[in-house]
């Protein structure tokens, strides 16, 4: 198993990735604010109030980590926020405010867990920090605010962060997947956007999977197998990048 005796923290992800990681031998412990996926795959739960924005919420569930399992090798951040706000509105309505909240919200997420871990796993001489970014991120799209911004600054945050972790023996790492229709968090996008795109959800999942190259996205098990893969000692010559999960969507 690629993961065996790894303890690894995961934040805003249920089943999918926790179970790939569970299946390759690590003890895994999940934030997230649905608690039954996670409790199906975790040693341990913690349903904060939203995603971990605030310092001490952060420091207090990664602390109980390594009092249960007595170190921290991996730590995945995945928190998403409501996208009800923020998509499906075009650029010049936006208000300021509604066009920079992703941009905080999910590059102050990825900081404070990113920092905290690695705060942990510099004394080891070891650890991976992992997180999720989307197709937007390196390709135009309509409707979506601030998100491709947001999504762009994470990958910009994996780079320098590796920059300064890698010679500490800490790799850094980003996964870029393109849309799985599978997800909740799909169906909310698809509810934030479907009356301005005017599309029904079959539309939609066709519009997702029509740039790739073997039309059809990938599938939720797929990418926790690569970040199970990525994770593990195997991969242990990747760092400071984004892993292209698109299917052909963006060419690297």
């Amino acid at each position: 198993m690629m993961l065996k005796d790894k303890a690894a923290v995961i934040y805003g992800a249920g089943g999918g990735i926790g179970g790939a990681f569970a299946r390759e031998g690590a003890a895994v412990f999940v934030t997230g604010r649905l608690r039954a996926p996670a409790e199906a795959v975790a040693a341990d739960t913690w349903p904060p109030a939203g995603p971990p924005r605030r310092r001490r919420s952060t420091d207090r569930h990664l602390r109980s980590v390594i009092d249960q399992a007595g170190r921290v090798d991996i730590s995945f951040n995945a928190v998403g926020i409501p996208d009800t706000d923020i998509l499906g509105v075009p650029l010049v309505e936006l208000e300021a405010g509604q066009f920079s909240l992703p941009i905080t919200a999910y590059t102050t997420s990825y900081f404070l867990t990113a920092r905290l871990a690695a705060r942990h796993m510099i004394p080891n001489g070891s650890g991976v920090i992992m997180t999720v970014t989307a197709l937007p991120a390196r390709k135009g799209t309509a409707l979506n605010g601030g998100y491709g911004a947001a999504m762009a600054a994470k990958e910009a945050l994996t780079r320098d962060l590796s920059a300064e972790l890698a010679p500490r023996g800490i790799r850094v790492v980003s996964l870029r997947p393109h849309g799985m229709p599978e997800t909740s968090t799909m169906r909310e996008v698809f509810d934030a956007k479907a009356k301005a795109a005017g599309l029904t959800w079959e539309q939609f999942a066709g519009y997702l999977a029509g740039d790739t190259h073997p039309r059809r996205v990938m599938a939720l098990e797929e990418m926790a197998n690569v970040a199970a893969f990525v994770a593990s000692y195997q991969a242990s010559g990747m760092t400071g990048t984004t892993v292209n999960l698109t299917m052909g969507s963006l060419d690297d």
